[in-house]
């Protein structure tokens, strides 16, 4: 299993969609791992978004993200990352097809509701970031064997 992190950032908060959006996670199948509802210090996105310093972007996104309180999410599944970013839609709402979260909830190219990882390895990163080692709560949920079929092909 691979876990992945999602933020659903200031525009999500504001505007309520925080249970909605965590909820397609979760009937999609992905477990909860970690979750956070917090204000992010100009510090930590600092180290979060430290590839894009310099870039023209940066000092606003920093400024966003410290606006408003924002939902940590670490998630887990069989290809977390690549499943929570197909469901997250393309990263300008105006381009997202209907049936993912930007899609169906986002129109503006600047609020696009969701950040997730990019790979495994940025999600190992960026879970240290704003987790910390301890975290991320393991455990085994009752469903796993109805959501992932574990019957090699049994039936």
């Amino acid at each position: 299993m691979e876990t992945t992190l999602v933020l659903v950032k200031p525009d999500g908060v504001q505007r309520r969609l925080v249970g909605r959006i965590l909820a397609r996670f979760e009937e999609k199948g992905l477990q909860i791992a970690g979750l956070r509802f917090t204000r992010l210090e100009p510090s930590l996105l600092e180290r979060h978004y430290g590839a894009h310093k310099g870039k023209p972007f940066y000092e606003g996104l920093v400024s966003y993200m410290a606006s408003s309180p924002v939902v940590v999410l670490a998630l887990r599944g069989k290809n977390a990352v690549a499943v929570v970013r197909k469901m997250m839609g393309a990263t300008f709402g105006s381009k997202a097809e209907p049936g993912t979260i930007r899609g169906d909830f986002a129109i503006s190219d600047g609020f696009n509701l969701v950040h997730g990882s990019d790979s495994a390895e940025a999600a190992a990163r960026e879970i240290g970031i704003f987790f910390g080692a301890e975290g991320i709560v393991e455990w085994a949920p009752g469903d796993a064997p109805w959501v992932y079929d574990v019957s090699d092909g049994a039936r």
